[in-house]
């Protein structure tokens, strides 16, 4: 099973050792195949998405093949952040959603609400009813309005349908936090106090000449 690290805001996308993806340290991962390069067959890799950086896992439409109408949302260590969105059949290339706050280190499954039929799907194939592997995924190395991330394509047919996995794709990343107030209000007193200390030092060298 390919494990897959979310990108955070700064650093390139980072897999495990059996991934052909490149670590790029800063600037933009190289792209993968998009979409699927094999339609007709069930994708036979398996994957597990991890944050690799603490901070808002955002979603970024990429296409849509399908006639159903259907949602994306995610798991965090199993638990659902209730969010989801970026509906279809309304939405535009590099529309955006935050799927919610992830800590570094965090299992991600990502999860895809076909509205029309009842069904959802996973991203890890052994929680899906029909056994079947709904995505296909690949680093992304950005387009357009669209930042490097994770690109994930999925299937929205039970059984697997037409195999082509171009029916929900979108990118992921993390985007790095920005700071609660109470921690800039921290931040600034602590600056005052570093200019109060050094005018007080030059003050103390100025009196001594």
């Amino acid at each position: 099973m390919r494990n897959r690290s979310i990108l955070g805001r700064s650093g390139g996308f980072l897999a495990s050792a059996c991934c052909a993806a490149l670590l790029a340290a800063t600037g933009a991962a190289q792209a993968g195949v998009v979409p699927y390069a094999a339609p007709g067959v069930e994708n036979a890799t398996q994957y597990s998405f991890t944050a690799s950086a603490t901070g808002n896992l955002m979603a970024y439409f990429y296409a849509s093949d399908a006639a159903y109408d259907q949602t994306i949302g995610v798991t965090v260590n199993g638990v659902s952040t209730g969010v989801t969105g970026l509906l279809n059949h309304s939405s535009s290339f590099g529309d955006m959603i935050n799927l919610g706050h992830v800590n570094i280190g965090d299992a991600l499954v990502f999860t895809l609400q076909v509205l029309s039929t009842g069904n959802v799907f996973h991203s890890q194939k052994s929680l899906n009813a029909d056994g079947f592997n709904h995505v296909y995924s690949t680093d992304f190395g950005g387009g357009g309005i669209i930042p490097a991330g994770v690109y994930v394509g999925f299937e929205d047919i039970f059984g697997g349908g037409d195999r082509d996995y171009n029916d929900m794709e979108f990118v992921f990343k993390v985007a790095a936090g920005v700071p609660e107030p109470s921690t800039w209000a921290m931040m600034l007193i602590g600056f005052a106090g570093l200019g109060f200390a050094a005018r007080r030092r030059g003050k103390m060298a100025a009196a001594a000449a």
